[in-house]
């Protein structure tokens, strides 16, 4: 072992030769770009952009981009279901909805704005994920219907 170790000491003593070739792969992204990608939404509400929505147009885009995964109200289909659940988390069958796990519509404006509708990510508006997100809050009593 001790002439492995001293090879090992050996080659992290070689020097980095300056002026090694630099490989010149890419190119510096453009602020517009970047701009693009940069759409966090934080917990305070930095980063949502102009826009407003509300529960009856919520419902409405709900019903034509949102219910075929998620069922009319909701309640799940082919994919997870988004409302009720609430006080179940402590149980032995917690149901993680947007009403029981992550109330907060800062969050889920952010996932929906990123993530929805599954086969159309980043598709919708910035009104209509206000408008999405204030129904769904709206069907787990986060908020009321006005």
């Amino acid at each position: 072992m001790p002439s492995l170790t001293a090879a090992f000491l050996a080659f992290m003593l070689i020097p980095v030769v300056p002026g090694a070739q630099q490989y010149q792969l890419g190119s510096p992204a453009p602020q517009a770009l970047l701009q693009a990608w940069d759409i966090d939404v934080r917990p305070d509400g930095a980063g949502l952009p102009p826009g407003q929505g509300s529960v009856d147009q919520g419902r409405e885009i709900y019903a034509r981009r949102c219910a075929v995964c998620h069922g009319v109200h909701g309640e799940g289909g082919p994919q997870d279901r988004l409302a009720g659940g609430q006080g179940t988390l402590a149980t032995a069958t917690p149901v993680k909805t947007v009403g029981s796990f992550w109330p907060y519509a800062t969050t889920l404006f952010d996932y929906i704005r990123r993530a929805m509708p599954f086969n159309e990510s980043k598709s919708l508006t910035g009104d209509e994920v206000y408008a999405v997100s204030a129904y769904i809050l709206q069907l787990n009593g986060v908020i009321g219907a006005a």
